[in-house]
């Protein structure tokens, strides 16, 4: 099964919610999600990257779900951890550029190779950049809307005030923002060829 199809399938199956399906129409007609990378220089900097974190921060929020669950009886549904896991870095799409820069191969010629660039029509932030986007189809609970916003924790430029303050009142936030941590430095970053 493709990323592609993976994510169609989860989507389809836990997120059921008025206006869903507008917004995987426009997913999958009206951005490149599918096919953006994740970042231009890190984790999941290749084409169909984007699909791939969103689906590693799945599976470890759900993970990290039934953590929390367990240990502190704190419970969301398969919807709020699938919209928060999946859409989180929904502010990614139609972002990246691919252009092309000179470098030297092996053998000492000059070779064209492409990279990513920003183009950011949009310049909202990160988080709260998906958050908008999301709540431009379906409504988001506050769980979620935190979750999706505070994905970074405190590795953006926001008040480190504001951020522990929403990671210690919305528990998703801090799931979320862990789960997005784990996947980009653990399951696809450079400590991930290290861990297998």
């Amino acid at each position: 099964m493709t990323a592609k199809e993976r994510f169609l399938e989860i989507y389809n199956e836990k997120i059921t919610r008025e206006g869903a399906d507008k917004l995987l129409d426009f997913l999958l007609n009206g951005s490149d999600f599918f096919t953006a990378p994740a970042s231009t220089r890190y984790h999941g900097a290749h084409e169909g990257g984007l699909v791939e974190h969103s689906l590693n921060v799945y599976d470890c929020l759900a993970d990290m779900a039934e953590r929390l669950k367990e240990r502190y009886g704190i419970e969301y549904t398969d919807e709020s951890i699938a919209i928060a896991a999946l859409l989180h870095d929904i502010c990614k799409v139609n972002f990246y550029k691919t252009s092309y820069r000179n470098v030297k191969d092996e053998t000492g010629r000059w070779q064209s190779v492409p990279y990513y660039t920003i183009e950011d029509t949009l310049p909202y932030g990160h988080g709260e950049k998906s958050a908008y986007i999301v709540s431009a189809y379906m409504r988001l609970t506050r769980d979620e809307a935190f979750a999706i916003r505070y994905h970074m924790g405190f590795s953006g430029t926001e008040d480190p005030g504001n951020v522990g303050r929403a990671l210690e009142m919305f528990p998703l936030a801090y799931a979320t923002c862990c789960a997005d941590m784990e996947a980009a430095f653990l399951v696809e970053g450079k400590l991930a060829g290290e861990n297998k």
